[in-house]
């Protein structure tokens, strides 16, 4: 499995010791603001089997994030497949992190570094990023990655029930736009 580094961060596989404080990330109420239900531990360990087992299958999807200073885990970045059910398709580029890793560019910078693995090493034509119209924390790095959004192409998300996180924005990236980020 490709590990992907930047300065501060080091997007890894997922170890066992990964998977107490990524249940903690997913039982907070802050960090699942957009997201939807709080995860039992149970849900979130199979959140994490599921993972691995899709990184192995397609050579791409959610990476662990950790601090490389000092070894902290700080969420999680990666790429995945839009879902079926979604009206559109492609490719996604995702971030989720500690609430204390919060305001630190870390998104930002895991989210550039899933950018030019999907580019580079993928050759994806594009790649797609959505959240809810009420994350403005997302959508301020989505703009900062280079993304851009099309009102038009903004949905309801059909996979979660009727309610403030149904609506949601899409933002996309080229390829040829993404050269010079």
């Amino acid at each position: 499995m490709t590990e992907l580094r930047t300065d501060r961060l080091l997007l890894r596989r997922w170890r066992e010791s990964d998977r107490e404080p990524w249940a903690a990330m997913n039982a907070d109420p802050e960090v699942r603001e957009h997201l939807g239900e709080l995860l039992t531990r149970e849900r979130s360990d199979a959140v994490v089997a599921a993972m691995r087992a899709d990184f192995e299958a397609r050579g791409f999807g959610w990476w662990a994030l950790e601090l490389r200073e000092t070894g902290e885990f700080i969420g999680r970045a990666g790429l995945d497949r839009v879902g079926t059910d979604m009206p559109f398709a492609g490719v996604d580029v995702g971030w989720r992190l500690t609430r204390a890793a919060w305001g630190h560019g870390y998104a930002t910078e895991a989210a550039l570094a899933c950018l030019a693995f999907g580019f580079e090493a993928l050759g994806l034509p594009e790649v797609l990023a959505t959240t809810t119209v009420h994350n403005l924390r997302s959508q301020a790095v989505m703009r900062r990655i280079g993304m851009t959004r099309d009102p038009a192409d903004d949905f309801q998300d059909p996979s979660v029930p009727e309610g403030p996180l149904r609506p949601c924005v899409l933002y996309r990236i080229s390829r040829e736009d993404a050269h010079g980020l």
